[in-house]
């Protein structure tokens, strides 16, 4: 009996203690300037005392009935190391250390998002591993997971950036912080969520993609492997629903390589994954993804059609988009080993766009209109543009029957001239418009034109 008592003793106090989730803790890093969220689980009606090392204030809060507990607290401008004490009526303490203010992340997407040191031997992070101890940019990596309800947990811990920390990270994210780090010279925090395989449909609510015929088309393409999940929602539900209580800067995203069967949905898909994040953070936060690149072994075409859409989504507000067609060297990898240039594009994008940094290269240049003059197209771009070499490769133009034959151009600051010799009235042109195309269009910055064509045929 006295064991049976013993017992029931411990178990009440184990569940007096406060619990926090797995975002919130040492070495973490919060968004500056602003109200954080701090939340946990104690016993109903335990009141709990929030008192940050930068302001030493307390804050209060008392458990609701369902035992949770949530209260804001401000944060200062970039800085640290500092601490929390987290107090419970019950006697129970918390002290979290090591924790910095700054900016902070969120890193999402399939593979090319994912790959890292130890998941796909990117080179470059093994050789910056060596050097790469860095207290002033923070990493937690969200275990892959699935559920069928969005959950308030998951699970991650914050970790310095170190010579062994930063093999397991994201490399995109890694460059992309260790690029913010060095220009903004404030803390960085990252928090990667990425699946390699995943379409989008798991990243988007399941009701959402259920009641649309579309959306459930597209997701009834996917096909089911051991390695990643395919029902809508599950990574939602368990990878970015319990981060939505953290406050981040704003968001990176790479992924659409496993929507290429269906690339005509991935507009509206993308657009929709967007503002349901936007409106789960309560924040219109920026959005910055990468347009996939060249890879040999999709359907015909498709990954064109893909690229199309990711460009049609910059009507996203506060949306951006890199192109990386020309950091690949290896056309039958989808993975290209190239993260370090990826992640300094998503950088300057931020840069830019979101910190207001002059003199940022930023701009991959986009497609806008055409205008037809007599045998010429005059195609513009939303800036200026140069070729890279005597002639423009993977250009072509075709007439009102569609048959594409390799077309000449010049180039006038905004404006590529096109023509053809076997095209006497041309109605189109397709500038690396193909799964594999690497084209040799940039911006004066040398940053590559995105592919586009100027027609809307189905094929």
């Amino acid at each position: 009996m006295l064991l049976v008592i013993s017992v029931l003793f411990i178990a009440i106090n184990a569940m007096a203690d406060i619990a926090l989730p797995s975002l919130i803790g040492d070495n973490m890093v919060l968004q500056q300037n602003t109200k954080v969220k701090i939340w946990g689980w104690s016993d109903p009606a335990e009141v709990i005392a929030i008192t940050p090392s930068w302001s030493n204030r307390t804050d209060t809060i008392t458990a609701d009935h369902n035992a949770k507990w949530a209260v804001y607290i401000n944060t200062p401008k970039a800085g640290g190391p500092y601490s929390i004490t987290i107090s419970g009526s019950g006697g129970h303490k918390l002290v979290l250390q090591n924790i910095m203010v700054g900016e902070v992340w969120f890193c999402s997407g399939q593979s090319n998002m994912e790959a890292s040191y130890n998941y796909l031997g990117i080179k470059e992070v093994g050789r910056d591993a060596l050097v790469g101890n860095n207290p002033n940019i923070r990493f937690c990596k969200v275990r892959k997971t699935t559920a069928n309800y969005p959950q308030d947990n998951c699970m991650t811990k914050w970790e310095v950036c170190d010579s062994t920390s930063i093999r397991e990270i994201s490399a995109v994210a890694y460059y992309f912080a260790r690029k913010l780090n060095k220009d903004l010279n404030v803390p960085i925090g990252i928090i990667q969520s990425a699946w390699g395989g995943t379409a989008i449909e798991p990243w988007i609510s399941a009701d959402i993609i259920k009641s649309n015929p579309i959306y459930k088309a597209s997701s009834e393409m996917q096909k089911a492997y051991p390695w990643w999940p395919c029902e809508p929602g599950s990574a939602y539900n368990a990878m970015v629903a319990p981060v939505t209580h953290y406050t981040i800067a704003g968001a990176i995203w790479y992924q659409g390589e496993s929507n290429t069967a269906f690339p005509s949905a991935y507009r509206s898909l993308l657009s929709t994954m967007i503002a349901e994040w936007r409106k789960d953070w309560n924040k219109e936060f920026p959005f910055y993804y990468v347009q996939i690149a060249p890879f040999k072994n999709y359907a015909k075409d498709s990954a064109a059609f893909l690229r199309e859409a990711q460009i049609q989504c910059l009507t996203n507000k506060n949306a951006g988009m890199v192109v990386v067609s020309d950091l690949v060297d290896n056309v039958t990898d989808i993975h290209p080993q190239n993260k370090h240039d990826v992640g300094y594009r998503l950088a300057n994008l931020a840069l830019f766009k979101t910190y207001n940094q002059a003199n940022i290269a930023w701009k991959c240049p986009t497609y806008q209109k055409m205008e037809i003059n007599q045998n010429k197209l005059i195609v513009y771009f939303d800036s200026d543009i140069m070729i890279a070499g005597k002639k423009v490769d993977e250009l072509f133009i075709a007439g009102a029957d569609k048959v594409f034959y390799p077309a000449n151009a010049t180039v006038e600051g905004n404006k590529l001239i096109v023509s053809g010799k076997k095209v006497k009235a041309p109605a189109s042109v397709r500038y690396s418009f193909s799964n594999q195309a690497i084209g040799n269009l940039f911006s004066v910055e040398k940053l590559p034109v995105s592919p586009f064509r100027t027609d809307n045929w189905s094929k």
